[in-house]
Order: structure tokens, then sequence, then C-alpha cells
């Protein structure tokens, strides 16, 4: 069972010796001025994170499939940062420190408002009240920034997509972080269909014929494969749908789909930036 420690000033709330086992609770604790001593699978950071970029210094635990229990044991952490996803590691590594829980992604919830709200915990938790309060106060001016862009842009629907290959994608919306910053910034979502509460839903591309005329597409990076929008130019499928056709098809650099605020903010400025771009 899972040791949920009491947020009280001392070790804990000094942020000492913290390990994460979640790339959306590092990025936030970075956020609130707090670096990590430790993070699961470090070495993949740069490319699904992207940014904040991690300090040096800190220590590559491995995957969650196989933690590094040596390295664990050196560190002596004083506390270990988790999810509901990983609870079947909990029985092993609470032997090594409490552990603390996080929800964010889970049914019966939108992912950007338990962001919100985990972040307020764990800034309680490592002792970082203030920040946590600060952080999300200056999330609401940006949120409403990038609405009042949008609103002056007339914006069009959007679909956002991740390639799996050249005939499949996930496609976003529904409770995850992706679907819940375009409502929280008053942009429409052309992907109607269901998504899970991870807030995606592996899609033939020719669903993406069901949507609005008008929907502007914009696919995440990476591409997979990285020449996979050259390649579709030879499919008549591809080449028929509406947003292929008025070229209304765009690329952004990869953002955390599961992460929290701070990848919210990031995803919220690069669709409203490649919007603008596309329709000067």
């Amino acid at each position: 069972m899972a040791i949920v420690p009491t947020p009280v000033r001392g070790a804990v709330a000094k942020a000492e010796r913290v390990v994460s086992l979640d790339y959306g609770l590092a990025s936030t604790m970075l956020a609130l001025g707090v670096t990590p001593t430790a993070v699961v699978a470090l070495r993949n950071w740069d490319e699904w994170v992207v940014e904040p970029r991690m300090p040096a210094g800190v220590i590559d635990l491995g995957t969650t499939a196989e933690i590094n229990l040596e390295v664990l044991t050196s560190i002596e952490p004083s506390l270990i940062l988790s999810t509901p996803f990983l609870a079947a590691l909990d029985e092993k590594l609470s032997e090594f420190a409490p552990i603390m829980t996080f929800t964010i992604y889970a049914e019966g919830g939108d992912a950007l408002d338990r962001s919100y709200a985990e972040t307020l915990r764990l800034g309680a938790t490592l002792g970082r009240s203030d920040e946590a309060k600060a952080l999300l106060a200056g999330a609401d001016a940006f949120f409403e920034r990038l609405r009042e862009r949008l609103y002056r842009l007339s914006a069009p629907p959007v679909a956002v997509i991740n390639f799996l290959d050249q005939r499949h994608a996930r496609i976003y919306g529904g409770p995850g972080l992706y679907g819940g910053t375009m409502r929280r910034i008053g942009l429409r979502n052309g992907w109607t269909g269901q998504a899970s509460y991870w807030g995606f839903e592996t899609i033939g591309l020719e669903q993406l014929a069901s949507l609005d005329e008008e929907t502007h597409l914009i696919a995440v990076e990476p591409l997979i494969p990285r020449d996979v929008l050259s390649r579709l130019q030879e499919s008549a499928l591809w080449t028929g749908l509406p947003f292929a056709q008025k070229h209304r098809v765009s690329t952004i650099p990869g953002v955390l789909m599961f992460g929290m605020v701070q990848e919210a903010m990031r995803f919220g400025a690069l669709v409203v930036d490649t919007l603008e771009a596309a329709h000067r």
C-alpha cells in the first residue's frame, strides 16, 4: 500500500531527494523551483517533453518497467512521486521512501482541471504553496491571452493528431490535456468522436473524412515515419481530404500529451502561433 505523507515542514517540505516516476510531475516540480533528484526514463525526456529542459545532474532511474533499485538505494529518497497508472510498483518502492500518488488521468474528470488541483497539492507537499498558486494564476492569464488572440483570428476548428504510421494516427480530444486546453482557450475541436481519459482515440486516416470541411489539421512531432506527410501526397485518400486540398495542414514540435499545466500552456501557445501564421 502506498504511504501518503502529510505535507508538513521538514525533509519533504524542503524538497530534498524527491524522485519522480512521472514526467508531468517532474516538469511541475521544475516550475515550482524544485529540481528532482531522479526521474524515470530521463534519456527520453528531450524527445517527449522537450521543454522545460532538465537540469544537469538529475539521475536517470531507468524505465518504469525496470527501475534501477541500486541507484534508488544510493539516492536515499525522501519522497517518491507517482500516479495510479504505476500503482503496481507501490509495494516494492515503498520500502525505499514514502510514495505520494497524484491523479491526473483517470475516469470521470478533465486532465487540465485535475492538473490544477494536483499542482496545488504538490506545492503544499514541497513547501512551495505560494509558487504553485502563482504558477496557476499565471496560467489563467496566459490562457486568457490565447483566447483573445483566437477571437481576433476567427479561428477554424482544429484537429490534433500524432501519426502512428502511414495509415493510422492518434487523434486528441475528450477529457485529455490537449482537448482540455482547446476548450480552455475557446478553440473548437474538429474531432467530435470518442476519446479515452488519456485524451485520444486511435483511428485510420480514412476517419479524418468526418472532420468539418474548414478544419485545420495539426500534427504533433515526432512524425512517424519522418517523411509521412510527403508520402501521403501520393495517397488519393489523403489528397482528397478538405484540409489537404486547402493546404490546412501544419506540424508543431512535440508536447507531452500526458503532462500537466506547463505542457498545456506550451501546447496552447504552439497551436495559436501556428494558426496565426497560417492565416496571415
